[in-house]
């Protein structure tokens, strides 16, 4: 049997693909090697609101949304702090399991198919050019034929490597550690919490997501040392988290990795995309990745059906893909990248300094007015026009350069 259009994997991304591809005319099927949609859940699904509403998945339901938030602080390792404030909720957090069913029911009432439980072992390579896939099922191969195949298989890049393409570049990857715990102390119900620094989260943060419930989402990612160990130290020595969590009992816990490299060279090959994390969508300064990567993937769903009816999934006509993805985030990719280089390079003290100059200088004010959380390189340049964000900036680049 061929199908026009093959989705590997059926998370948020790969969803928001089959979606995209099936709103579109494309005969779509979705193969997902877990049992059900949204299991097993890693990310803490912290999303803002702007990038959910250009993307048209505003409003949720309710039951995906736990909390929204109007707040953020920053705490350097040795509790100083640094605050933004919104007058109305920017972000919002969403039960990834429920939130990845959502995306799926969208894709299958449009006319996606979906295979659960079916696990692809391989792509079919015909003269250069991708012909679908090898699935294995109860121990038994069965090939599936397609005009182009999508990608969302994540982080893994096994079907890639196997067929010997590029991937993602693993001396980028952190290892994360997602947690729930019952109950938290002093934390705003509005408000997110990041803690920076080498000591407790090298290479990214870690980060404390109340609930409306009561309970939190905890977590960080790190380059060096054992996600499990930072968790445990920031729940018991951090100057600020200590206090917050010293009652608290984690319920849950899972460990991914989150490749900030900024996307791979390139996402398309003949009969092939590339999304979501397979592609390294993921913001380089936070390590979001699910509205980028839904936005690349809805971009590919367009480009594959537009191939099925061109009759034509030769790489030169699906590179529109990566020129249209790169003409809408390119620029964010490139600034967010050589942000987490430099922030990389920063000692726990250099970090102190930068988050009392924030404070000092009314940065979170500028971000009010000007920030978009989701674009921040265009956000950056907005602000450095102001002379208080500029003075910041040259302390946080010169202090990353010597």
């Amino acid at each position: 049997m061929n199908n026009e259009v093959i989705v590997v994997g059926g998370g948020s991304c790969g969803s928001f693909s089959a979606f995209s591809a099936a709103k579109a005319g494309a005969d779509v099927v979705v193969y997902e090697e877990h049992e059900a949609i949204g299991i097993p859940s890693h990310c803490p699904g912290y999303l803002s609101l702007s990038g959910l509403k250009r993307l048209g998945l505003l409003p949720l339901p309710k039951k995906v949304v736990e909390n929204t938030f109007r707040n953020a602080v920053f705490y350097s390792p040795y509790g100083r702090e640094f605050s933004v404030r919104f007058s109305s909720p920017v972000t919002c957090a969403v039960d990834r399991e429920l939130f990845d069913r959502h995306v799926a029911d969208l894709a299958m009432k449009t006319g996606a198919e979906y295979r659960l439980g079916t696990r692809v072992d391989s792509l079919v390579l015909v003269s250069g050019f991708v012909k679908g896939i090898v699935i294995n099922h109860e121990g038994k191969n069965e090939t599936f034929t397609s005009n182009i195949v999508i990608d969302a298989e994540g982080v893994s890049s096994s079907l890639l490597k196997k067929a010997e393409y590029p991937t993602l570049n693993r001396f980028d990857v952190v290892n994360a550690v997602n947690a729930e715990v019952d109950k938290i102390d002093d934390v705003e119900r509005d408000t997110i919490e990041v803690y920076l620094g080498r000591k407790y989260a090298h290479g990214l943060y870690a980060w404390i997501i109340p609930k409306r419930d009561g309970t939190a989402k905890i977590g960080l990612a790190t380059k060096t040392d054992n996600p499990k160990e930072c968790l445990q130290k920031l729940i018991h020595t951090h100057p600020v988290a200590s206090n917050k969590l010293r009652k608290s009992k984690i319920v849950k816990e899972a460990y991914h990795p989150i490749p900030l490299g900024g996307a791979i060279p390139r996402t398309y090959h003949n009969g092939l995309l590339i999304v979501g994390d397979a592609a390294s969508q993921v913001k380089p300064t936070t390590g979001g990745g699910v509205i980028f990567g839904l936005l690349c993937s809805k971009i590919a769903g367009e480009v594959a059906a537009k191939a099925v009816v061109s009759s034509d999934c030769s790489a030169e006509f699906l590179s529109q893909y990566q020129c249209r993805w790169k003409k809408a985030i390119g620029f964010e990719f490139t600034v967010m990248r050589y942000l987490r280089l430099m922030l990389n390079k920063l000692s726990d003290k250099e970090v102190d300094k930068l988050i009392g100059l924030c404070s000092k200088f009314e940065v979170g004010k500028i971000l009010e007015e000007h920030g978009d959380l989701d674009f921040e390189g265009t956000s950056l340049i907005r602000m450095l026009r102001h002379s208080s964000t500029l003075i910041v900036f040259l302390y946080f680049l010169l202090s990353s350069v010597i």
